[in-house]
């Protein structure tokens, strides 16, 4: 059972997050339980028709205008720009950034030819993440939250030319490893250029959690698993943990579970993988920044 953020305080007024995938199982719990602690909340997603039920919800559970739809498909270099601008536009402070959006399963490529598992869960955060560093650099103290996986401990390796090519596993999990542990990297390296500037990141897993994430995995493998996974409100509070909570607001670059840090995969200790990752991500992505 998963622990809950129960330090988390109860009172985020004048704080603003922005939360990727907030239209359904963690992401969602994570925009309602920040709007109601007090918080501006953006929601990036996809689909505006279905935000807009969980932002009514906030509303409803807030008694004000707690949250916005902004759209975002990570899986196209050129909607994450646009996002970005989008957000920047709004003039608001960014004290933290929850990338919680992720997919698995799928056998494709993204608009801009990478696997797409590895474009969705990786590269496009990335690239929002750039986009928006320097406001979140300006609204300091903040805090950028990678929603990762305990599948981040299984790859011994990253196979560069893979991530440009077609998903080649028939379930697509081999993929879904390795941009969690991508997820992980990334988190270290952020950490590492983000020390003194206020700006502190986290990564975690959030327990095997029974949302969308998994919806093209073969049957029966995906009705199966589920039957032994958490539930999206306890998958949640790792994330609400690391986005807020006092208790971790001066650690950065480290890695979370059951709301306590555990030590991820050793490649994370790898400065030059965390490094080479960022490099291919900046080059990857230079035409949208």
């Amino acid at each position: 059972m998963t622990q809950s953020a129960a330090d988390v305080p109860q009172d985020l007024k004048g704080r603003t997050y922005l939360i990727t995938g907030a239209n359904s199982g963690i992401g969602k719990v994570t925009a309602v339980e920040l709007a109601r602690r007090g918080a501006r909340t953006l929601l990036l997603c996809r689909s505006a028709d279905k935000t807009a039920p969980v932002i009514d919800e906030i509303r409803a559970a807030t008694g004000r205008d707690a949250a916005e739809f902004v759209p975002l498909d990570l899986a196209d270099l050129a909607s994450v720009r646009d996002c970005a601008k989008a957000v920047l536009a709004r003039d608001l402070p960014i004290h933290g950034l929850i990338n919680n959006a992720g997919l698995a399963g799928h056998r494709a490529v993204t608009k801009q030819g990478f696997e797409m598992t590895f474009g969705t869960n990786h590269l496009g955060h990335f690239l929002l993440t750039v986009l928006l560093l320097d406001r979140i650099k300006q609204s300091a103290p903040a805090r950028i939250v990678n929603v990762s996986s305990v599948a981040n401990y299984a790859p011994k390796a990253i196979d560069w030319e893979a991530l440009r090519q077609v998903t080649k596993t028939r379930t697509g999990l081999d993929e879904y490893k390795v941009s969690k542990l991508c997820n992980v990297l990334f988190t270290v390296e952020l950490a590492r250029r983000l020390d003194g500037t206020g700006v502190t990141t986290y990564a975690l897993h959030p327990g095997v959690v029974a949302t969308n994430v998994w919806r093209r995995i073969p049957w029966p493998l995906g009705k199966i698993a589920s039957l032994f996974m958490l539930s999206s409100e306890e998958g949640a509070q790792t994330t609400i943990y690391c986005a807020a909570s006092p208790e971790v607001a001066t650690q950065s670059g480290r890695y979370y579970e059951e709301c306590k840090e555990k030590r991820p995969n050793r490649l994370a200790d790898d400065a030059a993988l965390t490094a080479e990752l960022w490099k291919r991500s900046e080059e990857w992505t230079a035409d949208y920044r």
